[in-house]
C-alpha cells in the first residue's frame, strides 16, 4: 500500500512542479545563463519546499493551514514582493558578471538553492494545493501513520526532481547556442516576467479585498 501511495504522490509532485510560474522561468533563466547545475539546484530548493509543504498536507496539520488562511492577505503580498524584488534583479543581471562569479560553483550552486527555497517559501498557498490533490487521489486518510506521510513527501520531492531534472536537460541541451547579446536578453525577458508574477499576485489581493 505505501509503495502505490509513493507512486501517487510522485505523480502529485511532477504535476505540482509542471506549470512555469516565476520559479520555473528563474530555473530556466540560470539554466541557460549558468549551466543545468545551477537551474537543478534552483529546483531542488523548490522541491524541498514542496515537499515540507506536502508534510503540512499528509499530517493535516490545522493550525499550520489555519494561520495561512488567516494571514493570506499579508503572505501573498509579501510574496508578490519578493517576486517583484527578484524580477528586478534579474533585469538589471549583466551576464558577463554573471559568467565570472559563476567560477565560484560550490559556493553560487548552495546561493542557487537557498534562494528558491525561500522564494518558494513565501508562497505558502502551495499548501492548500497538495491538500486538494492528495484528497482527490485518495492518499491522505486521518488515519495515516507518520510512515506512509514520509513515503509521501518522498514521492513528491522526487516527482518534482523529476521534473526539473527534464526541464533543465532539455534546456541545457540549447545554453552553447546562446551569446551574450541573446543572454542579455533573456534575463531582461525573464527578469519582466518574473516581476509580471509579482504584480499579478499582489492585485489578487487587492482585488479579492473589494
Amino acid at each position: 500500500m505505501d509503495i502505490g501511495f509513493l507512486i501517487k504522490a510522485i505523480i502529485v509532485g511532477f504535476l505540482a512542479s509542471v506549470p512555469l510560474g516565476p520559479v520555473g522561468v528563474l530555473c530556466i533563466q540560470r539554466t541557460i545563463n549558468k549551466g543545468r547545475g545551477s537551474g537543478l539546484f534552483s529546483g531542488m530548493g523548490a522541491a524541498t519546499v514542496d515537499a515540507f509543504f506536502a508534510l503540512v498536507a499528509a499530517l493535516g496539520l490545522t493550525y499550520i493551514i489555519n494561520f495561512i488562511e488567516e494571514q493570506q492577505f499579508f503572505i501573498q503580498l509579501i510574496g508578490g514582493a519578493i517576486i517583484i524584488f527578484l524580477g528586478v534583479k534579474i533585469f538589471n543581471t549583466n551576464p558577463i558578471q554573471q559568467i565570472r562569479k559563476h567560477r565560484r560553483k560550490k559556493k553560487r550552486l548552495i546561493e542557487d538553492y537557498f534562494s528558491v527555497l525561500f522564494l518558494t517559501l513565501s508562497n505558502p498557498l502551495a499548501i492548500f494545493l497538495f491538500v486538494a490533490a492528495f484528497a482527490g487521489m485518495s492518499i491522505v486518510t486521518p488515519k495515516d501513520s507518520y510512515i506512509k506521510s514520509s513515503f509521501i513527501v518522498a514521492g513528491v520531492f522526487v516527482g518534482a526532481m523529476f521534473w526539473w531534472a527534464i526541464l533543465t536537460f532539455l534546456i541545457n541541451m540549447f545554453r552553447k547556442r546562446f551569446r551574450l547579446k541573446q543572454l542579455w536578453w533573456i534575463n531582461k525577458s525573464a527578469g519582466i516576467i518574473i516581476i509580471i508574477f509579482g504584480v499579478v499576485a499582489m492585485l489578487s489581493v487587492f482585488i479579492k479585498v473589494f
